[in-house]
């Protein structure tokens, strides 16, 4: 219990009893962001298992949030509907998580509530980007979703959703799949356009796969529209990003403290549910 409010305090920039590793966002990273402002929205590409990405997070907000910058902070982590416009800067975490209808089942509120706490505390409006349920069952089927991502684009995201799924998911399912990853990013998108304020920045939180300039969020967006992409990527040993072009900027950040063996997790279940995200992190 003890690591992990430690854990949660160092998230939340606050200093207690030295358990803090020292900031992320250093004097480097910081003069590097300047460099990708003035915009009108900052795509944020993690790895949903990595805890230093989410410390990044948490740090962009506050960076951004301080110099006025911010327009609002964007989830992939709640859905489409769900805000805390409605919020006060005090609202207690209980009322933070119910505006966004939070689903700690699917994303740990100990990783992703810093940075939104940190938006809420600065009087910035936090919004859902994600496609509800509903929505994601209707893009199963949805055949015009096709046409959105063109020649090897589309080719090159049904090879993701494959290696997303470890090679397991039935090659039936890679279409609708894609249909689902396409139009998660054209919400994403849609979330963007319509939190732009003049002046100021929208930061999108989302994994990786959905940042990528040449197949995500990016690819759905107004061509005035004046988009910069970041990918924060785990440094180890066996890390070799081949998307890094992709993106204006990437940072290396730690690893995680234990990798998880994802594609051994989807073997043991009895059937992959159709709706469900993939099997690695993104």
């Amino acid at each position: 219990m003890l690591r992990r409010v430690a854990t949660w305090v160092c998230l939340s920039g606050v200093v207690i009893l030295g358990a803090c590793a020292a900031p992320l966002l250093t004097p480097a990273l910081q003069a590097r962001l300047e460099t990708l402002l003035p915009a009108d929205a900052l795509l944020v590409g993690e790895q949903h298992d990595t805890p230093a990405h989410q410390q990044l997070h948490r740090e962009l907000v506050s960076a951004l949030a301080a110099k006025g910058q911010l327009a609002a902070v964007a989830l992939e982590m709640a859905e489409q509907g769900r805000s805390t416009d409605a919020l006060e800067p005090g609202a207690s975490e209980s009322t933070v998580r119910a505006a966004l209808q939070w689903d700690d089942a699917t994303w740990n509120w100990a990783a992703y509530g810093p940075a939104v706490m940190a938006a809420v505390r600065a009087g910035v409006p936090v919004r859902g980007a994600n496609l509800t349920p509903a929505q994601r069952t209707a893009a199963l089927n949805n055949t015009t979703l096709d046409a959105l991502l063109r020649g090897p684009a589309l080719k090159a995201q049904q090879q993701r959703i494959r290696i997303g799924h470890c090679g397991l998911l039935p090659e039936s399912q890679i279409t609708p799949m894609t249909r689902v990853q396409i139009a998660r990013d054209v919400a994403m998108a849609q979330t963007l356009t319509t939190a732009t304020v003049p002046g100021k920045t929208v930061l999108l939180l989302a994994g990786s796969g959905h940042v990528d300039a040449t197949l995500g969020v990016p690819q759905h967006l107004p061509p005035d529209f004046r988009a910069k992409t970041l990918l924060l990527y785990a440094n180890t040993a066996s890390t070799a990003p081949e998307t890094i072009a992709n993106f204006d900027q990437s940072w290396p950040t730690p690893p995680p403290a234990a990798e998880k063996d994802y594609c051994a997790q989807l073997q043991a279940l009895p059937q992959q549910n159709p709706n469900a995200g993939s099997a690695l992190p993104s």
